[in-house]
């Protein structure tokens, strides 16, 4: 039991080394029973329009694993707000 006490101390989260605030992390807030601010609701909003027109514009099924595998990244990585941009909301 010490063993996992001590493993969970050994990793950072990205608030402990300046990550920003990313899609993924709003949903995880949303899926506790957080609510989310309207700005919030807009970038998930967004960031799902953005995944699915990207996605189901591939003919191919390899650029197609590629995107997926980078809209990962982005959602686990990227800042929300870059999805309150207006390119986002067209």
């Amino acid at each position: 039991m010490a063993y996992k006490k001590d493993i969970t101390t050994r990793f950072f989260t990205k608030k402990d080394i300046g990550g920003a605030e990313s899609i993924n992390d709003l949903r995880d807030k949303e899926f506790s029973g957080a609510s989310l601010s309207a700005e919030e609701k807009f970038a998930l909003a967004n960031f799902d329009k953005y995944r699915l027109n990207v996605l189901n514009a591939q003919k191919d099924e390899e650029q197609f694993h590629l995107l997926y595998r980078q809209i990962q990244v982005i959602s686990n990585l990227g800042d929300w707000r870059e999805f309150l941009k207006e390119e986002f909301s067209k």
